[in-house]
């Protein structure tokens, strides 16, 4: 299965070129176009348990679309919002997803949640995380454009809302910026520390501030 990665990284685009038999799992509502000869079939990865997980608990879907190439074909898929996608490659380890980040993946990828830790009731990005484990290829999303740190042990801080995705091998704690004031006015709020040894994705743009951002041009309500 190939793969471009197209328009980066403001409206990015991710065509997949699929020889007759291979198939591409994705997010439900992320086909942008497809080529006659593709067939698509909506399902429950994992079980309608395993969906359900996901859908509530994850903040994915509860279906995902697979497009399977009954002869040579393409599928363009995009995130729903403004933002990149980056492509990694799985070699029998696991990838932790930040929830809304998940575009599309091989079919030998499989899709489950995981328990963020108590630490994740304070990140403001959810309770749970989406786990990808396998041998194959995934794709993530993000809001803006997607940076990539490589890590080798030493600790890096990051603002929770820019976290996006980090492979196995990984862990963080959440913080205060500095003190109690620091907190409170720096406009920082809580920061993730990581350390480990593995790959980490961050995004250069913040849902949470934007809409932040946003709330005093809206029209008030009345």
């Amino acid at each position: 299965m190939q793969h471009e990665i197209m328009y980066k990284p403001a409206y990015t685009l991710l065509e997949v070129k699929l020889e007759a038999g291979e198939r591409i799992e994705a997010e439900s509502g992320a086909m942008v176009y497809m080529s006659p000869g593709i067939e698509i079939a909506t399902k429950a990865k994992g079980g309608v348990f395993g969906a359900l997980t996901r859908g509530l608990l994850g903040g994915e879907s509860f279906f995902t679309n697979s497009f399977t190439a009954k002869s040579k074909g393409i599928v363009g898929l995009a995130p729903p919002y403004q933002g990149d996608i980056a492509h990694h490659r799985l070699n029998g380890e696991t990838l932790f997803v930040q929830n809304g980040s998940y575009i599309a993946s091989s079919p030998e990828v499989s899709l489950d949640t995981k328990w963020g830790g108590a630490k994740s009731f304070f990140s403001r990005e959810g309770l749970f995380l989406l786990k990808m484990t396998g041998t194959g290829d995934a794709f993530i999303s993000s809001f803006g454009a997607i940076h990539e740190v490589k890590l080798t042990g030493e600790p890096f801080t990051i603002d929770t809302g820019h976290m996006v995705a980090f492979t196995e091998g990984l862990d963080y704690t959440v913080k205060r910026v500095g003190g109690l004031k620091s907190t409170i006015f720096s406009g920082e709020g809580l920061v993730a520390e990581f350390r480990g040894t593995g790959t980490l994705y961050l995004q250069t743009r913040s849902m949470n501030s934007f809409i932040g951002w946003l709330m005093p041009f809206l029209p008030k309500g009345g």
